[in-house]
């Protein structure tokens, strides 16, 4: 318990990484609590928890709300309570309420007492945060005295440059602890391991790091919790995705200085594996904390469709995922089949809803109208729009939620329907390039994740995976007929939205100047097509929605 009047003085913290619900302030705090319970039966000292565990991240101006606010204070107050067994004390993750002024915080909750609460230094408005806006900045934090021992506790953000933690080795720290509310990106696990190493190096002293898991809206969390020695070496590792609690154990050596003991190592996903379990999560957390029963999904007969299904099946299973066929005059027997198949291989449910007599009525009411017009696009969004419109009214009648199947590339250059393939309540590859969505298409054909609930095997059949691209919206029509090769457009596009490269940084990498620049036209002018479509899994730095914010009204065009 710290006591250092022992021969082996030690001190054991459990990392708690659990996925929390914004608002859910009950709910939050059973997962501590029960976190606790699980601690305290492994003998810890301390149980850390993640930024803002008690309300959920990012609770976004729900924590203006003084409602809100009380109902924190008043669960604090009951964790407070429950510390007073002699257990292990809490570190809790929470908004501090001080003269009229707000802080992201946390709490230590020990024997009973609020024994120290620090605010977070460092508040990041860059990309999806915007605390800046909620929370006032705190002072650089003191070291906490916990069991005579001094904790430096450091709240996401403030990790990220030296400032913190060279303050808090200054002010003799003997362990730094960082709570975090980490958004996954494909970047992002690297890069939080190298800051950790580096804010070792700089302090000498152990770190441990608690992360968030699960999905909230756009953004998912990985976990992948970890531990570092006094040297940098890893000596703990939560795995990524699933809630966990980590036993970290800390050892007094011969200079009373803290070290860790080698704990428990999982091993974390990565390239394709980490990108697709990402996004059954973020689905699967989306529909269960918004409670729909189950989802919708429009079944071409192509990949995108395949690889949302096989992500529904996988998030929530087979008998809560229900596809629909949407056949019209241009529809092949064979994209048919594909769709059928697919279905059948997923084990979800199937059904057939032909769109030639709403086509057909709309054609009809707009004759007149039309008289003297050759047909063009228009023709080819009333297909789309009469397909967002019986998938609506099987979501409106069932209450389930429809999953559009539109991915990166589609929305990048407006290849997309307003009020047709983009209507639903949440669209899984948002931010997946087409590129990407072949690869996690073959990916999963040849494994099954852990913990998912669709079946292992080939789930996507071959012909999907080897058929040209197709919207079938008009007789032997393929993506290629207006776009560039996918591999060539998605590079374009990364370099476009991921990097902020200039038109003649891109065709410096070998691109033609006509394409890069048509392109960089298409995805400019199609921004007010993305403002109005639905949330969706966030993987990449710079997803479309918060991450990127474009004006619609925009006439500036770069010249070359």
């Amino acid at each position: 318990m710290g006591d250092t009047s022992k021969t082996n003085p030690k001190l054991s913290i459990a990392v708690a990484q659990i996925n929390t619900t914004v608002g859910d302030i009950r709910g939050n705090a059973g997962k501590i609590r029960a976190a606790r319970d699980h601690a305290a039966r492994k003998g810890a000292d301390l149980v850390v928890s993640s930024e803002l565990a008690l309300v959920g991240y990012p609770p976004e101006d729900l924590v203006l709300k003084p409602a809100l606010q009380t109902a924190v204070e008043a669960s604090i107050e009951e964790l407070r309570q429950l510390t007073s067994d002699n257990g292990p004390g809490l570190l809790v993750g929470a908004i501090h309420r001080v003269d009229g002024a707000l802080y992201n915080a946390v709490y230590l909750l020990d024997g009973g007492k609020v024994r120290a609460v620090r605010h977070k230094h460092s508040l990041p408005s860059y990309g999806v945060f915007d605390e800046q806006r909620l929370f006032s900045a705190g002072q650089i934090p003191a070291p906490i005295e916990f069991r005579g021992e001094r904790l430096g506790v450091m709240i996401c953000e403030d990790m990220w440059t030296p400032t913190v933690a060279e303050s808090l080795r200054s002010a003799e720290a003997q362990l730094l602890i960082v709570v975090n509310a980490s958004p996954f990106d494909t970047e992002k696990p690297n890069i939080r391991q190298e800051l950790a190493k580096a804010r070792v190096g700089e302090s000498g002293v152990p770190l441990i790091y608690s992360n968030q898991v699960g999905g909230q809206d756009e953004l998912v969390f990985d976990g992948a919790s970890f531990a570092l020695d006094s040297t940098g070496a890893l000596s703990g590792q939560s795995p990524s995705w699933r809630e966990h609690l980590l036993l970290v154990e800390l050892r007094q050596e011969h200079d009373r200085q803290w070290n860790l003991a080698d704990g428990e190592i999982c091993d974390l996903e990565a390239g394709d594996a980490a990108i697709y379990l990402a996004l059954v999560t973020g689905l699967r957390d989306y529909v269960e904390k918004n409670r729909f029963p189950s989802v919708v999904i429009g079944m071409s007969g192509g990949i995108d469709s395949a690889l949302s299904a096989a992500l529904a099946v996988d998030a929530l299973g087979p008998e809560r995922v229900h596809c629909i066929r949407l056949p019209s005059q241009f529809t092949s027997r064979a994209s048919l089949e594909d769709a059928a198949d697919c279905t059948a291989r997923l084990g979800a449910r199937l059904s057939t809803i032909p769109i030639e007599p709403a086509v057909g009525a709309f054609s009809d009411m707009l004759s007149s109208l039309f008289q003297g017009c050759a047909p063009d696009v228009t023709e080819e969004n009333l297909q789309a729009r009469a397909r967002g419109l019986a998938l609506m009214a099987v979501s409106n009648k069932f209450g389930d939620m429809v999953v559009t199947t539109g991915n990166k590339s589609e929305l990048s250059v407006g290849y997309a329907t307003l009020y047709g393939d983009m209507c639903g309540g949440f669209a899984i590859l948002k931010d997946v390039y087409k590129t990407t969505v072949y690869a996690l298409s073959r990916w999963r054909n040849q494994n099954q994740p852990t913990g998912v609930k669709g079946p292992p095997g080939e789930v996507i059949p071959s012909p999907i995976l080897t058929k040209a691209p197709t919207a079938e919206l008009r007789p032997n029509q393929t993506d290629q007929d207006s776009l560039p090769p996918y591999e060539e457009l998605d590079d374009i596009l990364h370099h476009l939205i991921e990097r902020e490269f200039s038109i003649g940084q891109i065709v410096a990498l070998g691109h033609s100047k006509a394409t890069v620049s048509r392109i960089s036209r298409l995805l400019d002018i199609a921004e007010y097509k993305r403002r109005q479509a639905p949330p969706g899994v966030k993987i990449s730095s710079r997803a479309f929605g918060r991450d990127r914010r474009y004006p619609i009204t925009n006439q500036f065009r770069e010249s070359d």
